[in-house]
């Protein structure tokens, strides 16, 4: 809308004047396209710390369940414990909460739990069951880290200003260079697309921001990294 505000004002008032548009490029697709290269490590780097926090969990579980030496209401406990690990963590990084204080508790309490089991574990599992949880609440502390802290706000707000002020510095540059010689129709088209690109750009990159949420189409899919994680249709025999 303010592109054919800004657009038809300078074609009625004839407003031009020459402007080298690599200025505009360095002030706003510079800093856009390093937003969106950096909200994507963000992405990768949770997914990687992700797997690791699973892969972590499903071990120490294997450990506990495999176990001959405790009972079935013990491992059943057990598995409880690690399964409300799992679903607080995903109900965390979904609602993009800062307080984390329910994931902490549940893994203390399995600390606990595991070390009242101290009499019917062997040495050598409960020191790979540790090493493991290390593992595992490593992984979530670096997936808990990378939901609060993203990009840079001032750069966002910075780029977002820009592609804002862009069309009043755009139209009349785009009006001197072919106005005389094109229809307005071209001259409209060719400044809309322009800031249609610059704000789907924007878009993109806000979206990767919060790639926990599931609303954007390149969400991680959180379920995925449960203990108990779905079983689709064609991985079923």
């Amino acid at each position: 809308m303010i592109s054919v505000i800004v657009t038809f004002l300078s074609i009625h008032f004839n407003l031009v004047y020459n402007l080298d548009l690599t200025l505009l490029s360095i002030a706003i697709i510079f800093p856009l396209v390093f937003n969106i290269r950096g909200a994507f490590r963000r992405r990768e780097k949770a997914l990687e710390h992700l797997s690791k926090y699973r892969s972590a969990m499903v071990t120490i579980n294997f450990y506990l369940q495999t176990s001959t030496d405790l009972s079935e209401e013990e491992k059943q406990k057990t598995e409880d414990i690690l399964s409300r690990i799992s679903d607080q963590a995903v109900s965390h990084l979904k609602n993009n909460e800062e307080n984390v204080e329910s994931v902490d508790r549940a893994i203390h309490d399995f600390h606990t739990h595991i070390s009242e089991l101290e009499d019917f574990i062997p040495r050598r599992i409960k020191d790979r069951i540790f090493r493991y949880m290390n593992d595992m609440q490593e992984g979530f502390e670096n997936v808990f880290a990378i939901n609060i802290h993203r990009t840079p706000r001032a750069l966002k707000a910075y780029c977002l200003v820009f592609i804002y002020i862009f069309p009043f510095i755009y139209s009349p540059t785009v009006n001197y260079n072919i106005g005389v010689a094109h229809s307005d129709l071209v001259i409209y088209f060719i400044v809309v697309v322009t800031e249609f690109i610059l704000i789907a750009l924007y878009n993109i990159q806000d979206q990767m921001e919060y790639p926990f949420d599931d609303i954007g189409v390149d969400d991680i899919k959180l379920e995925n990294f449960q203990l108990h994680r779905r079983v689709y249709p064609f991985l079923k025999k």
